[in-house]
């Protein structure tokens, strides 16, 4: 696991700008890696290729996790013709270092890194789409006057890219962009999204000229400046039917059967190698697939809260015994004001989940023991374990109203005040299709949008809109609508949220964190498999729990399903009560011209009196003014109606 950046200048795109000194590339590369040290603490390493006609740098900083004294980055073929930074894991590379072997090619090192270049030289692109495992790649096909670059088939890991008139650059996170100047104007459609999503969805970032290298995606730029842009993998739609001849208890079968290969490829390293156990039935399988393929105890960690809403070290606790974990657990108290400042230097961009405060708090502690954990981030999207599935397909039912009726029902919900309770369930009857009523469900309804933002930035919630900012991750024609959330979670709000989450927050702590449920053909066997055996009885991930659930104690099969959350909503009455208040007052986002003071102050008395839990709005709002304060402090020019009013 690693960080990389760096850039390719061909000599095109600096016609009329002097050649900067080997030395002064050289020094950016360097300036870019050290923004991301956090990601590498072990080790850095360098390339340039400085000619005429093409200049070329590859820059990373290395956690050491296989083959600790030989993997050294960048790494080249037997001619150094081609290189390579990566960042990630290749769980497969055994098999395809035997494969290559084969065809003739000499290894000089046993890590993953290297099959990459060999696999280049063989099969071009191609070659992405026999890999396994989580990865963002940097590859100069020094010959061709070409730059490679590729991206993981569910995003886990982060790959930046800024198109500029001297050439193409790119790096793990934002702040290494930043410190070349490279980041430029805002994007304000992005941050109107942000507000909807509490995230600001692939292929977008908070500029304008940078983009996100789409999950599954490649990108090729030359010496002429010319791209190309591809993808080696999408995700199968889910089946809405069983697939012809395959039982329930054959899938059950399956289900295990690659799950545990998942786990114990995932389990391959030269470093310590632990898991996080939260008590749910996801993280649970993960350290119960482990004890059962390892000869030695499995570390696993836990956190928990003296608020006892948000404690789940008693559920951890039940698999830690059950498997004889060597189980680490602490309550943690910690120092929120400095915890929020810090999250947002690491997501470089506004990020609205707060469950990124507990997985940085779960990934520090397991840092202090190992350098490697597994989670079981990925079973609801995969197997239809939310909540949010089981509410959209009750809806179902607001299809056979007639659409005049269900104008009415706009109109009535439209002059409702925001007090009345369940204005959104009107608002989402009288929407005209299921795709509006399933983001009306989960996202930002529209009677808070309309009455929170200025009427510029309330973020559109039309479908056509929706359809064109999501055109990858929304299925088109008449997909059912649980088929239509099922993928929209998977590949939209996975990549953009859950696994931005993941990456940053473990990576602030320098741990790398293995997802085995995001394994791409345990995703692929999983879209095979139709709803019903998913959402039965109730309950979502049924035929996971069916294939798993005798591995885990009784008690947690049936125990209502709970966010990884913290008592953020207690905080924003206690410690954090004055941070709230100042940064959202009006010195704060108040003043910027893009929500409605009144309305703000509203829900700011409102959740302070107890009156109504308003934490998911506010936390929203709070990482948006820190994150535009940042922009500032770094001397970032911000458009006028994000500008504080001088007072």
């Amino acid at each position: 696991m690693c960080g990389i950046a760096g850039f390719f200048l061909p000599g095109e795109g600096s016609a009329g700008l002097s050649a900067p000194s080997k030395h002064s590339l050289t020094d950016d590369v360097h300036a870019m890696c050290a923004q991301i040290r956090h990601r590498g603490p072990d080790d850095e390493g360098i390339y340039v290729d400085q000619r005429l006609e093409d200049r070329c740098g590859l820059g990373m900083r290395r956690l050491s996790i296989i083959d600790l004294h030989l993997g050294h980055q960048p790494i080249a073929n037997e001619d150094e013709s081609i290189w390579v930074v990566f960042n990630g894991e290749i769980y497969n590379y055994p098999e395809l270092r035997a494969l290559l072997e084969g065809r003739g090619h000499r290894f000089k090192t046993n890590s993953d890194t290297e099959t990459l270049v060999h696999l280049y030289e063989d099969e071009g692109e191609d070659g992405l789409k026999r890999l396994r495992g989580m990865f963002a790649i940097a590859l100069w096909d020094r010959p061709r006057g070409r730059l490679l670059l590729a991206r993981d088939r569910f995003g886990k890991k982060p790959l930046y890219l800024a198109e500029t008139p001297r050439g193409i650059y790119f790096a793990s996170e934002l702040k290494s962009l930043s410190v070349l100047g490279i980041p430029g104007e805002l994007d304000l459609e992005a941050l109107r999204l942000y507000f909807r999503f509490n995230y600001i969805p692939d292929p977008r970032s908070p500029y304008r000229n940078v983009s996100k290298l789409p999950a599954g995606g490649w990108l090729t730029y030359d010496r002429g400046g010319n791209v190309r842009r591809g993808r080696y993998w999408t995700l199968p739609r889910a089946a809405e039917v069983a697939p012809a001849g395959l039982t329930e208890p054959q899938a059950r079968q399956q289900i295990c059967d690659v799950f545990d290969e998942s786990v114990r490829l995932r389990m391959l390293a030269d470093v310590p190698l632990g898991a996080f156990l939260s008590g749910g039935i996801d993280s649970g399988s993960v350290v119960a697939s482990m004890a059962r393929q390892s000869k030695q105890p499995v570390k696993t960690f836990s956190i928990g809260f003296a608020e006892a809403a948000f404690n789940e070290l008693a559920d951890a606790r039940l698999v830690a015994e059950k498997y004889g974990t060597e189980h680490h657990e602490i309550l943690v108290k910690p120092d929120s004001v400095s915890l929020v400042e810090k999250l947002v230097w690491h997501f470089d961009e506004p990020f609205g989940d707060s469950s990124a405060i507990p997985t940085y708090l779960v990934s520090e502690f397991a840092a202090q023991h190992v350098k490697v954990a597994l989670s079981g981030d990925g079973g609801d999207e995969l197997f239809a374990g939310y909540e949010s599935f089981w509410a959209i397909d009750r809806l179902r039912r607001w299809d056979q109203v007639p659409l005049a009726a269900r104008a009415a029902l706009g109109w009535m919900a439209d002059r409702l005040p925001y007090s009345a309770y369940g204005k959104n369930y009107l608002r989402m009857a009288s929407r005209r299709s299921p795709v509006e009523r399933y983001f009306e469900l989960n996202y930002l309804p529209h009677y808070l949008g309309q009455s929170l933002f200025q009427p510029e930035w309330a973020p559109p919630a039309d479908a056509a809109y929706l359809e064109r900012t999501f055109a990858d991750c929304l299925l088109p024609g008449q997909a059912d609508i649980v088929t239509q959330a099922l993928y929209f979670e998977a590949t939209a709000k996975l990549t953009g949220d859950m696994l931005v989450k993941v990456d940053r927050a473990s990576m602030a702590a320098s741990l790398e964190v293995r997802s085995p449920m995001l394994d791409h053909k345990l995703a692929e066997l999983a879209a095979t498999l139709p709803h019903a055996w998913k959402m039965h009885g109730g309950k979502g991930k049924r035929i996971l729990i069916d294939a798993l659930g005798d591995r885990l104690p009784p008690q947690l099969l049936n125990r209502p399903k709970r966010g990884f959350s913290v008592p953020l909503e207690l905080w924003f009455r206690g410690p954090l009560r004055d941070f709230l208040w100042d940064h959202l007052g009006s010195s704060g986002l108040a003043s910027r011209g893009i929500v409605s003071p009144g309305f703000l102050k509203q829900l700011l008395d409102e959740h302070d009196s107890g009156r109504r839990n308003n934490t998911h709005w506010l936390w929203m709002l709070l990482m948006a003014e820190l994150w535009l304060r940042q922009q500032e402090q770094t001397g970032r020019v911000l458009p006028g109606g994000l500008r504080r009013n001088a007072a």
